[in-house]
């Protein structure tokens, strides 16, 4: 580490930070990746539940969204729960809406701090450049124009390595935290969903 801090000279603390960043990302990508990987499941489970709900099954219909892994499932399954216990309407509206909301704050967690690593690593790198130029120059000017080029040149590839290592680090951070996101945004379609077809079936008796 220190070799590197030192082959990159004034840049070098900045590639420290952005290695740290990167570590971060690739943590969070992997963990985010394992927690939404069931998001979108039972999609055919769920018809199914609704479909024996609008039979009138209601005990079985319920029992089957019980054992469900997705948002969609938990919610479905509070939703017909609470209609068997005769919960009332604006109430069950109101809660399902607060447990929906719960279900994407939960999955949408951490997504945020990808999307600033993939904000500020670039502008991290381009700080490392900027500084490392401004040392080559220095070193130029105190040289009285001597310098040999080969010299100038070094000190500039490695003012310009920051650059490259911050989107390095920003460009997975970028493409993970869209994935996650729409992810995300998928399963929250599918409570709604959901939770709109379970409604019209109370108001219209109407088989999914």
């Amino acid at each position: 580490m220190n070799a590197l801090l030192a082959t990159t000279g004034t840049g070098g603390p900045v590639i420290l930070i952005l290695a740290m960043l990167s570590l971060l990302s690739i943590a969070l990508i992997i963990a985010k990746s394992i927690q939404l990987a069931r998001v979108r499941s039972g999609q055919a489970a769920r018809d199914a539940a609704l479909s024996r709900w609008a039979n009138g099954d209601k005990e079985a219909a319920s029992t089957q969204l019980a054992t469900g892994k997705a948002p969609a499932d938990r919610v479905a399954h509070y939703a017909l729960d609470a209609t068997i216990k005769r919960m009332p309407r604006k109430p069950l509206e109101a809660e399902l809406m607060r447990r929906g909301n719960a279900e994407v704050e939960t999955m949408s967690r951490h997504i945020r701090i990808l999307e600033l690593v993939a904000m500020v690593s670039p502008l991290l790198g381009l700080l490392g450049t900027v500084l490392g130029m401004i040392q080559s120059f220095q070193e130029l000017e105190l040289a009285q124009g001597a310098a040999n080029a080969s010299v100038l040149a070094g000190g500039i590839w490695q003012a310009l390595l920051t650059t490259a290592a911050g989107l390095v680090v920003a460009i997975p951070a970028a493409i993970g935290a869209t994935l996650l996101s729409t992810r995300v945004d998928g399963a929250a379609h599918d409570i709604e969903s959901t939770v709109g077809q379970f409604f019209l079936l109370e108001d219209t008796g109407t088989k999914p």
